[in-house]
């Protein structure tokens, strides 16, 4: 497939984009040199702006070549629900009513672990939390671990060897684990109609062995560093004072999110009616998550809008290889790509082979915690935890490190058991 002039630039904006996503410390730096620019170069060095940005600079350039009737052809035929949907579920999923539920639920399973408290609360968020992706999908459970871990664990005095084991064991576990249902992981969300991929499906091709692996890496993960979580004191947790019918109206109205995801209009009016109820009982809120919610959605429609034009070199490489080639290279692709756009780029391909729909779909996963870019949910888990890390910034090299464990025990339940 030949690449037309505007593919090439769109090509070449994209790769300096992910070049810009491991530089933002750098960024960061000149802020500091220079504080006459410091707002410009500190705005530069957020991961959660450089897709936008760049997206910003393609779509500038795209209207000087093809003008303004090719570029809104465009832009209107990229879907931008899943950013849209990204910032409703992370406002509503971060809600106190929703978070003093859910810490509810992880401390009474929590406490059938025997073992130190602070032990089991930690095995039991980092595990339990992701597989419940596969139900309030992936960007509500993403959004729910890291706020627990931010408020439970972060914020106590561990080292940042921990910290970055944290981050890339969880965002590993929430890419796998909301593969037990077809509707809750982006890259199987994006395949399941068109491949036929039920519940059952899921379940019994994917759910065992990511429930596997994701109790592996969260047994590894408390394991090594059992001793700083023996010596952090027990979680001091207030009771919920949120009214049951206020908690009613807030799980409902995310369980309605959740129906709707492909329904743009319908889940705009959940959040509206949402927005409406959590001004009306402030007393029962703590601040809403807006702004953090804002820039994971800006970072995701800067991807859309990049990653669009990127099919003429990603689509023939997908095709040329065979099913056990097809599982690494997703799983590396995955680590420079959203590894929806990779499945959904498979699912145009008529002609497939079982082995080779269940090794995309699978590689697809397996390296969604390699990278921020690499799964929808992550920049979500970014914008949560980053301000816990020096400079505020999460180093792209660490987080692959940290991740290369947990994705090392995905791939042998995915590809060897």
């Amino acid at each position: 497939m030949s690449a037309s002039l505007i593919q090439l630039i769109a090509s070449t904006i994209f790769t300096i984009a992910i070049l810009h996503t491991f530089s933002v410390k750098f960024f960061k730096k000149l802020a500091h040199q220079y504080p006459r620019h410091e707002k410009i170069f500190d705005m530069l060095g957020e991961v959660e702006i450089v897709f936008g940005f760049w997206a910003i600079i393609l779509i500038l350039i795209f209207f000087l070549l093809l003008g303004k009737n090719e570029l809104l052809s465009y832009l209107n035929n990229q879907s931008y629900v899943e950013p849209l949907f990204v910032f409703v579920i992370m406002i509503i999923a971060a809600s106190k009513p929703i978070l003093d539920f859910s810490l509810t639920c992880v401390r009474t399973i929590s406490r059938l672990i025997p073992m130190n408290k602070s032990l089991s609360l930690f095995f039991v968020t980092i595990s339990f939390v992701p597989l419940l992706g596969s139900f309030i999908t992936e960007p509500a459970a993403m959004t729910l671990g890291a706020l627990l871990l931010k408020d439970h664990f972060y914020s106590k005095n561990i080292s940042n060897k921990f910290k970055y084991a944290i981050v890339g064991t969880l965002f590993v576990n929430v890419s796998i684990g909301g593969t037990l249902t077809p509707f809750a992981a982006p890259p199987i969300l994006m395949v399941a109609a068109k491949w036929n991929w039920d519940l059952m499906f899921m379940l019994t091709t994917f759910g065992w062995k990511t429930v596997f692996a994701v109790f592996t890496n969260s047994l590894i993960l408390t394991s090594l560093f059992r001793k700083e979580l023996t010596n952090l004191e027990e979680p001091d947790v207030k009771p919920s004072q949120t009214p049951l019918i206020i908690l009613f109206l807030h799980l409902l109205l995310l369980v309605g999110v959740i129906i709707f995801v492909h329904d743009l209009i319908l889940f705009l009016g959940i959040f509206l009616i949402f927005l409406g109820i959590a001004n009306s009982y402030s007393q029962f809120q703590n601040k809403l998550i807006i702004k953090e919610a804002f820039l994971v959605s800006l970072f995701l429609a800067g991807l859309v809008i990049l990653g669009g034009l990127q099919k003429w070199w990603l689509q023939p490489l997908l095709t040329k290889l065979t099913p056990d080639q097809i599982y690494y290279a997703a799983t590396a692709l995955t680590a420079i790509t959203d590894n929806a756009a990779l499945t959904y780029l498979g699912s145009l391909v008529d002609g497939l082979s079982d082995q080779f729909k269940y090794a995309l779909a699978a590689g697809a996963v397996t390296g969604g915690g390699l990278t921020v870019i690499a799964n929808a949910p992550n920049p979500a888990g970014y914008s949560i935890l980053n301000k816990n890390f020096e400079n505020n910034i999460i180093s792209p090299l660490y987080l692959f490190l940290s991740a290369l464990g947990p994705t090392i025990v995905a791939i042998f339940f995915y590809k060897f058991i």
